[in-house]
């Protein structure tokens, strides 16, 4: 599992190590019960303070992809499959059919997606 964040980008630190984990669940890498880092150990690896993993790793326990037990460390939550990507899906395809209407096609939204990102 490879994670990165980028420190120049203007996406909080936290926000894009909690789409690091919800990627790593969505793409199978991580699976139910599956225990994440010590926050000080991905802390060190991303070169991020030991309270941005554990702010992201919070936000995830209230969106309920993580679970903390005590002495076990956080845990991918059985819950973690119903964090889905809907409101993303419904905001692409708005995305999407506004393009339409302007009379662009899909490379031409996947390249201004890429100039946003």
């Amino acid at each position: 599992m490879q994670w990165t964040v980028d420190h120049s980008s203007p996406q909080r630190l936290q926000d894009q190590v909690a789409a690091c984990v919800v990627r790593g669940v969505h793409d199978g890498e991580l699976s139910v019960g599956e225990q994440l880092p010590p926050a000080a150990e991905l802390a060190e690896a991303l070169s991020v303070d030991r309270n941005t993993v554990l702010a992201a790793y919070r936000q995830l326990r209230v969106a309920g992809v993580l679970e903390f037990r005590r002495g076990r460390g956080a845990r991918v939550a059985s819950t973690a499959d119903a964090a889905d990507l809907a409101p993303v899906r419904r905001a692409v395809q708005a995305a999407v059919d506004l393009a339409r209407s302007y009379g662009l096609d899909s490379s031409d939204v996947i390249t201004l997606v890429k100039e946003l990102s």
